[in-house]
Protein backbone atom coordinates (compact mmCIF):
# COMPACT_ATOMS: atom_id res chain seq x y z
CA UNK A 1 0.00 0.00 0.00
CA UNK A 2 3.04 2.19 1.06
CA UNK A 3 4.84 1.33 -2.41
CA UNK A 4 1.88 2.11 -4.59
CA UNK A 5 1.03 5.13 -3.28
CA UNK A 6 4.61 6.61 -3.71
CA UNK A 7 4.25 5.18 -7.00
CA UNK A 8 0.96 7.11 -7.49
CA UNK A 9 2.63 10.56 -6.19
CA UNK A 10 5.83 10.36 -8.20
CA UNK A 11 4.07 9.81 -11.33
CA UNK A 12 1.83 12.62 -10.15
CA UNK A 13 4.98 14.62 -9.73
CA UNK A 14 6.35 13.94 -13.16
CA UNK A 15 3.48 15.10 -15.03
CA UNK A 16 3.15 17.89 -13.03
CA UNK A 17 6.90 18.82 -14.00
CA UNK A 18 6.03 17.72 -17.69
CA UNK A 19 3.19 20.11 -17.20
CA UNK A 20 5.39 22.88 -16.01
CA UNK A 21 7.89 22.57 -18.78
CA UNK A 22 5.02 22.47 -21.34
CA UNK A 23 4.83 26.06 -21.93
CA UNK A 24 3.52 27.50 -25.20
CA UNK A 25 5.41 30.03 -25.06
CA UNK A 26 8.68 29.17 -26.40
CA UNK A 27 9.79 29.95 -29.87
CA UNK A 28 10.69 26.07 -30.96
CA UNK A 29 6.93 25.15 -29.90
CA UNK A 30 5.65 27.27 -32.91
CA UNK A 31 8.52 25.40 -35.29
CA UNK A 32 10.60 28.58 -34.72
CA UNK A 33 14.65 27.46 -33.99
CA UNK A 34 17.32 29.80 -32.81
CA UNK A 35 21.25 28.65 -32.71
CA UNK A 36 22.03 26.47 -29.61
CA UNK A 37 25.52 28.17 -29.32
CA UNK A 38 24.24 31.43 -28.06
CA UNK A 39 26.61 33.29 -30.05
CA UNK A 40 24.88 36.50 -31.26
CA UNK A 41 24.34 37.01 -34.70
CA UNK A 42 26.17 40.25 -36.24
CA UNK A 43 22.83 42.03 -36.73
CA UNK A 44 22.06 41.40 -32.80
CA UNK A 45 25.40 42.52 -32.06
CA UNK A 46 25.17 45.72 -33.96
CA UNK A 47 21.33 46.66 -33.24
CA UNK A 48 21.21 45.52 -29.64
CA UNK A 49 21.53 43.25 -27.26
CA UNK A 50 19.01 39.81 -26.50
CA UNK A 51 17.11 40.18 -23.48
CA UNK A 52 16.07 37.64 -21.13
CA UNK A 53 13.05 35.80 -21.69
CA UNK A 54 11.23 36.56 -18.32
CA UNK A 55 12.15 40.68 -19.64
CA UNK A 56 10.27 40.33 -22.60
CA UNK A 57 6.65 41.30 -22.07
CA UNK A 58 3.96 38.78 -22.19
CA UNK A 59 2.27 38.15 -25.12
CA UNK A 60 -2.19 37.87 -24.23
CA UNK A 61 -4.62 36.88 -26.59
CA UNK A 62 -7.64 39.14 -25.97
CA UNK A 63 -10.89 37.58 -24.43
CA UNK A 64 -13.46 37.72 -27.81
CA UNK A 65 -10.86 38.21 -30.19
CA UNK A 66 -8.95 35.10 -30.56
CA UNK A 67 -12.24 33.42 -32.91
CA UNK A 68 -13.02 35.32 -36.32
CA UNK A 69 -15.79 33.50 -38.75
CA UNK A 70 -16.63 34.95 -42.15
CA UNK A 71 -19.85 34.19 -43.17
CA UNK A 72 -21.77 34.36 -47.12
CA UNK A 73 -22.90 37.73 -47.70
CA UNK A 74 -26.28 38.37 -45.69
CA UNK A 75 -25.76 35.46 -43.53
CA UNK A 76 -24.80 35.48 -40.12
CA UNK A 77 -24.07 33.08 -37.72
CA UNK A 78 -26.03 30.34 -39.89
CA UNK A 79 -23.21 26.95 -40.04
CA UNK A 80 -24.26 26.25 -43.71
CA UNK A 81 -23.38 30.13 -44.82
CA UNK A 82 -19.57 30.21 -43.01
CA UNK A 83 -16.93 30.92 -45.81
CA UNK A 84 -14.09 30.40 -42.88
CA UNK A 85 -13.01 30.53 -39.62
CA UNK A 86 -9.87 31.36 -38.02
CA UNK A 87 -8.59 31.21 -34.55
CA UNK A 88 -5.38 32.24 -32.64
CA UNK A 89 -3.80 30.41 -30.28
CA UNK A 90 -0.22 29.88 -28.90
CA UNK A 91 2.18 32.69 -29.33
CA UNK A 92 5.60 33.55 -28.43
CA UNK A 93 8.07 36.63 -28.46
CA UNK A 94 11.59 37.96 -28.55
CA UNK A 95 12.87 41.16 -27.43
CA UNK A 96 15.96 42.78 -28.58
CA UNK A 97 17.31 45.95 -26.29
CA UNK A 98 18.95 48.91 -28.41
CA UNK A 99 19.92 52.44 -27.51
CA UNK A 100 16.58 53.14 -25.96
CA UNK A 101 14.25 50.81 -26.24
CA UNK A 102 12.95 47.24 -26.38
CA UNK A 103 12.04 45.88 -30.10
CA UNK A 104 10.05 43.01 -30.07
CA UNK A 105 8.51 40.35 -32.60
CA UNK A 106 5.60 38.84 -31.81
CA UNK A 107 4.74 35.54 -32.96
CA UNK A 108 1.02 34.14 -33.19
CA UNK A 109 0.22 30.75 -34.34
CA UNK A 110 -3.14 30.49 -35.78
CA UNK A 111 -5.75 27.28 -37.80
CA UNK A 112 -7.99 27.76 -40.39
CA UNK A 113 -10.59 25.95 -40.81
CA UNK A 114 -12.64 26.36 -44.63
CA UNK A 115 -16.60 26.26 -43.88
CA UNK A 116 -19.56 24.74 -45.71
CA UNK A 117 -19.94 27.78 -48.03
CA UNK A 118 -15.87 28.48 -48.71
CA UNK A 119 -14.28 28.19 -51.77
CA UNK A 120 -10.78 27.92 -50.51
CA UNK A 121 -7.78 30.34 -51.58
CA UNK A 122 -6.51 33.29 -49.74
CA UNK A 123 -8.26 36.13 -47.33
CA UNK A 124 -7.22 38.59 -45.66
CA UNK A 125 -7.83 38.67 -41.62
CA UNK A 126 -7.61 41.60 -39.47
CA UNK A 127 -4.74 40.87 -36.78
CA UNK A 128 -4.17 43.59 -34.14
CA UNK A 129 -0.87 44.08 -31.70
CA UNK A 130 -1.21 46.23 -29.29
CA UNK A 131 0.83 47.06 -25.89
CA UNK A 132 -0.22 49.21 -22.88
CA UNK A 133 1.12 49.59 -19.23
CA UNK A 134 -2.09 49.69 -17.68
CA UNK A 135 -3.06 53.77 -18.71
CA UNK A 136 -1.68 54.24 -21.85
CA UNK A 137 -0.97 52.61 -25.49
CA UNK A 138 2.50 52.39 -26.15
CA UNK A 139 1.70 50.51 -28.95
CA UNK A 140 -1.01 49.42 -31.72
CA UNK A 141 -0.79 48.12 -35.48
CA UNK A 142 -3.36 46.63 -37.31
CA UNK A 143 -2.08 44.50 -40.25
CA UNK A 144 -4.52 43.04 -42.88
CA UNK A 145 -2.36 39.59 -42.82
CA UNK A 146 -3.09 36.65 -45.76
CA UNK A 147 -4.32 33.69 -44.55
CA UNK A 148 -4.48 30.77 -46.93
CA UNK A 149 -7.74 28.86 -46.31
CA UNK A 150 -7.01 25.33 -47.53
CA UNK A 151 -3.09 25.35 -45.26
CA UNK A 152 -5.07 24.52 -41.63
CA UNK A 153 -2.29 26.31 -39.95
CA UNK A 154 0.27 29.50 -40.27
CA UNK A 155 1.95 31.28 -38.21
CA UNK A 156 1.48 35.40 -38.37
CA UNK A 157 4.53 36.90 -36.88
CA UNK A 158 5.15 41.24 -36.36
CA UNK A 159 8.72 42.16 -35.81
CA UNK A 160 9.63 45.82 -34.84
CA UNK A 161 7.11 46.24 -32.33
CA UNK A 162 9.09 48.91 -30.48
CA UNK A 163 8.54 49.73 -26.60
CA UNK A 164 9.94 52.09 -24.27
CA UNK A 165 9.92 49.18 -21.27
CA UNK A 166 8.91 48.99 -17.99
CA UNK A 167 5.84 46.80 -17.10
CA UNK A 168 4.17 46.31 -20.18
CA UNK A 169 1.74 43.71 -21.55
CA UNK A 170 1.34 43.35 -25.19
CA UNK A 171 -2.12 41.94 -26.97
CA UNK A 172 -2.72 40.28 -30.13
CA UNK A 173 -6.73 39.41 -31.46
CA UNK A 174 -8.23 39.93 -34.44
CA UNK A 175 -9.99 43.49 -34.90
CA UNK A 176 -12.85 44.80 -37.75
CA UNK A 177 -12.49 47.56 -37.39
CA UNK A 178 -12.15 50.34 -37.48
CA UNK A 179 -9.16 50.09 -40.31
CA UNK A 180 -7.51 53.82 -39.84
CA UNK A 181 -6.35 53.09 -36.60
CA UNK A 182 -2.81 52.75 -36.35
Amino acid sequence: MFGMNIRRFLGISLLAVIAGCNQTDKPADLGVTSDPSGVQTATQQQTGTAVVQGSCPQVYLRDGTAVLRRYAKGAKDDPQKLLYQVTLADSTRQCVLNQSQLVMTVMVQGRVVPGPAGSGGTVNVPIRVAATDGKTTLYSELVQYAVNTDAGQFIFTKGDVALPGGFTKVYVGFDEGPYNTK
